[in-house]
């Protein structure tokens, strides 16, 4: 049985509260997460096992609206559908934590959740959205909630090219496609007051990155655009990006925002670091402070 073992941290800002949802951890391989950045750089900040994985979170954000009443939930992790192979490559733990019982220490039940934003529907990020029942077949996991897809996403995941193919799974993807609860929505979408959104393109076309703003602060959910606080130096970007050159130039106008506006980026994949703040320095950004929502409270 899976079980939660960190409680989940939370903050309030403006009319919103935030709750940090860990839904798991898994591991990849670590010169993929790089990229062209040498392992004698990327092991400096971050430990590969014996087949080259490290430790990654699928750390997802519960928003409660307090203005709508809304529930808003930030993708879904990978869900319990993957394969006793997958489930190996990837080294899945659902012991850490798992989506349900994060939710549940919240005192949220899925039937609670109004609005699912996914930032993109790669396997990691939206799996958990179904499951399979006793009987074999999928059912909805959050059967209230409406589906937020970026419109660009929705046209690459119906017709992905070969190389991102493989992250697309049917059972995952097919649901979401045939809920009448799905909505396509375009670039920089608002959710409503000072919930909006920012678009990227480098990892995948029409990803989408909330922004949650309240007390004169921003929350960031960074998503794949910088995956953790060792990706924000420029040139360290994923090889898992579809058009790397465009997630350097993303990269870029993003991390002068995040330092202009002294923006709280919130990490989904970084194992360590809930949140972060940057600096530049000479034109080069890097990781500043390391944080918790808790700790937003105190600033």
């Amino acid at each position: 049985m899976s079980r939660q073992t960190i409680p989940p941290s939370s903050a309030t800002l403006g009319s919103f509260t935030l709750y940090a949802i860990e839904t798991g951890r898994f591991r990849l391989d670590g010169g993929a997460i790089f990229g062209v950045v040498p392992k004698a750089l990327w092991s400096r900040k971050v430990k590969a096992d014996d087949q080259n994985r490290i430790d990654l979170a699928m750390r997802s954000l519960l928003i409660r609206s307090e203005k709508s009443g809304r529930i808003y939930l930030v993708d879904t992790g990978t869900g319990t559908k993957l394969s006793e192979k997958m489930v190996s490559n990837i080294a899945l733990d659902y012991e850490h934590s798992d989506l349900l019982s994060s939710l549940d220490a919240c005192g949220v039940q899925p039937e609670d959740i109004t609005d699912i934003i996914f930032t993109h529907l790669h396997f990691d990020h939206c799996g958990g959205t179904t499951y399979y029942n006793e009987s074999g077949s999928l059912e909805h996991r959050f059967p209230n909630a409406i589906y937020h897809v970026n419109r660009k996403h929705m046209e690459t995941v119906r017709q992905p090219n070969v190389r991102e193919k493989a992250s697309f799974y049917d059972d995952n993807v097919q649901p979401i496609f045939e809920s009448d609860r799905l909505n396509l929505v375009e670039d920089l979408h608002v959710y409503e007051e000072d919930l909006s959104t920012l678009p990227a393109y480098g990892h995948t076309m029409g990803q989408q990155l909330p922004v949650v703003e309240g007390d004169g602060k921003a929350v960031v959910f960074a998503a794949d655009l910088i995956a953790s606080a060792a990706h924000v130096p420029l040139p360290w970007v994923m090889a898992y990006d579809m058009e790397p050159l465009q997630t350097l130039r993303e990269k870029e106008a993003f991390l002068k925002q995040a330092v202009e506006h002294q923006w709280y980026l919130f990490m989904q994949h970084d194992a360590i670091n809930e949140m972060i703040t940057v600096v530049e320095q000479g034109g080069r950004y890097s990781h500043d402070r390391s944080l918790t929502l808790e700790d937003l409270e105190r600033e």
